[in-house]
């Protein structure tokens, strides 16, 4: 990498919260992002040159657009710094922070304001299920499903099945972990909820399907909420030596492919692993930071929009071998304990899935996690963690190392 890009801070709202039902807005979601993130960095508002915002969905749950001038809005300090709104579904908070490191690396800007913002609990849950949908090949693929993404990643699942086999008892347990670090963390939407251990059965009362063989502990939330972390170059600390001793970006990975799942299953058939535009972001982002692979890192955060992506991930992260990502969660490899931690946050099916916003929220666990201030979360010792954010069908997937060397 081009000079080092450090993260200053950041900050998280509470997932759990539904701010329409609360007589809220984007306005409030921002703000409270925005002066939350600098609040936690340690700066004033004059000290940002650039704002980056990722958000996937603003006009279809709540008719707003522009969000790019939305931080100027709700503070006028932030008037006249150059601001841009990054679209990629689920991966939008992660293009953003991209974009953001590419002003820094560039010279252009010096300190750089990421925000992830989303509000989905405007509308009722099927109607949020359909706006969510436009990330698939709109009118090519999942014509028949009532639920799009449940749809795609149970075909995911049967693509698994049929080259390696897949016990769906092994995605059950991984959603059940993720529910169960969900329940220390103060920001996780489902901290509070009561969950059974047939909640995590192929029991169609407590866990019923929702598309084909997923159920309804696979999938993760209809979330409201905004993350945000503060990026500045080497010339900042330079000038602010006070700031020094942060987490810093080691190293990055960016892979887009076109928009229908059949392709890329069908680009993969003859490849080791299902999904090798995967497997390169990921590669791409150890090789950046100059780690061997994933056991170069002390944890991961990674994309469970279903626990069938989280099961793609295991593997395609190097975890295990192609296809055997069962072992590594019936080895308890994936617990906080464990080998190789894998969201300690509780990831999108225990914090919350508030699309936009994910690529950030995991960019702020990273962080937390190797300066050591990730609360009850903590993974003892970490010094470096990765990420992966996936949009759509892993139409665009970001990978990041964050480290404190």
């Amino acid at each position: 990498m081009t000079g080092a890009v450090s993260i200053l801070g950041g900050h998280q709202t509470d997932f759990a919260r539904n701010w329409a039902r609360q007589g809220l807005e984007f306005s409030d979601l921002t703000a409270e992002v925005v002066r939350g993130t600098l609040q936690d960095a340690g700066l004033e508002p004059s000290d940002v040159d650039v704002i980056h915002v990722g958000n996937a969905f603003g006009q279809l749950f709540t008719g707003q657009g522009q969000l790019g001038g939305m931080p100027a809005t709700v503070l006028p300090e932030l008037w006249g710094v150059p601001a841009s709104r990054h679209e990629a579904a689920c991966a939008s908070g992660g293009i953003a922070a991209l974009a953001a490191m590419a002003d820094l690396e560039s010279g252009r800007y010096d300190c750089a304001l990421v925000l992830g913002l989303e509000l989905e609990r405007t509308v009722p849950g099927d109607l949020a299920a359909r706006h969510l949908g436009a990330a698939a090949w709109i009118g090519h693929e999942g014509q028949d499903a009532t639920f799009m993404w449940p749809y795609m990643f149970s075909a995911l699942a049967d693509e698994y099945d049929r080259r390696y086999g897949l016990d769906d008892a092994h995605l059950r347990a991984i959603a059940e972990l993720n529910f169960a670090n969900a329940r220390v963390n103060p920001l996780a939407q489902t901290r509070g909820w009561a969950l059974t251990e047939a909640s995590f059965a192929a029991d169609d009362q407590a866990n019923p399907l929702v598309e084909g063989r997923l159920r309804r502990h696979d999938c993760s939330q209809i979330t409201d909420g905004g993350a945000g972390v503060v990026l500045v170059s080497e010339r900042f600390l330079e000038r602010r030596p006070e700031f020094g001793g942060r987490a810093r970006i080691l190293g990055w990975g960016h892979r887009t492919v076109g928009l229908p799942l059949e392709a890329k299953l069908a680009r993969g058939r003859d490849e080791p692993y299902v999904l090798p535009h995967v497997r390169q972001a990921a590669l791409d982002a150890f090789a950046r930071a100059g780690v061997a692979g994933v056991d170069g890192v002390d944890g991961i955060e990674t994309h469970d929009c279903f626990s069938m992506s989280e099961y793609m991930a295991i593997d395609h992260l190097g975890i295990t071998g192609p296809g055997e990502s069962w072992k590594a969660v019936e080895n308890g490899e994936l617990e906080r304990g464990g080998r190789i931690p894998v969201n300690p946050s509780g990831g999108l099916i225990g914090v919350g899935h508030p699309v936009g916003a994910t690529g950030v929220r995991m960019l702020v666990d990273a962080s937390r996690q190797v300066t050591g201030r990730a609360g009850d979360t903590q993974v003892e010792g970490a010094r470096r963690f990765a990420t992966l954010n996936i949009g759509g069908s892993t139409t665009t997937t970001v990978s990041f190392v964050v480290g404190t060397d």
